[in-house]
């Protein structure tokens, strides 16, 4: 179960995230139909765990939910993988039987909390860089998603027209889904605002997919850097 998607300062934007993982919690009890007293524990995945998304966003959202407050809760960063490592670790504490009924999920409002806000934010305050000495001496490059994408573009030979077909058959994909209703069943309608207006709406489709013929505009694009092959159309 899970809201619809949303985008940059879109109808999510002014969500709490604490208040949104609660709703999807009590949704999940609503739905399974399991007492909320036999919930052994909360998993969330979460990679900007700073500002309103800090001090434990996985207890927060029980706080925020109907779960007893005796129900602890965590919250794990594997940064892109944080939500499936929550997943990870909630079966795996149910395999080895020492808990029976574990909540895992992750919830993330980039809106609210753009990412690389606790690294910039934390630049400001003089408060360090994540790598240290030892990790800029060993390998003397900065680490990028991006250019880790590059080098694996180059790597296997993968070209840019190919990598702007992939980002125009993801939306084609996702285009689909949506008219067919797919993914109707696992999303739960929740309280968004109309971006234009500010007025309150009942939000339930994924925002950011796009219609249309898209070659033309992914193909403009320019690439992320210099002689590069990656682009914000392959995202």
């Amino acid at each position: 179960m899970r809201t619809a998607v949303g985008k940059n300062k879109g109808s999510l934007s002014k969500r709490h995230p604490a208040d949104l993982g609660g709703e999807i919690i009590d949704s999940l009890l609503n739905r399974s139909g399991i007492p909320p007293n036999s919930v052994d524990d909360v998993i969330l995945g979460c990679v900007m765990q700073f500002g309103a998304q800090a001090g434990n966003l996985g207890r927060m959202a029980v706080l925020s939910s109907k779960l007893p407050i005796t129900v602890p809760g965590t919250t794990c960063d594997r940064q892109c993988g944080s939500s499936q490592q929550a997943l990870h670790f909630a079966a795996q504490a149910v395999m080895s039987g020492t808990q029976n009924v574990v909540i895992a999920g992750g919830v993330e409002i980039m809106s609210l909390v753009p990412i690389g806000a606790n690294v910039m934010d934390g630049l400001l305050k003089k408060r360090g860089l994540p790598q240290g000495p030892i990790i800029n001496e060993r390998f003397k490059t900065n680490f990028s998603q991006f250019t880790g994408a590059e080098l694996l573009a180059k790597k296997s030979n993968i070209s840019r027209e190919e990598l702007d077909q992939f980002g125009i058959r993801s939306h084609a994909k996702a285009v689909k889904a949506l008219d067919y209703g797919y993914f109707k069943s696992e999303i739960i309608p929740t309280q968004g605002i109309n971006t234009k207006t500010g007025e309150d709406i009942v939000f339930n489709q994924d925002e950011g997919i796009r219609r249309g013929s898209l070659h033309k505009r992914v193909s403009s694009l320019k690439t992320l850097r210099k002689g590069g092959r990656i682009t914000a159309g392959i995202f």
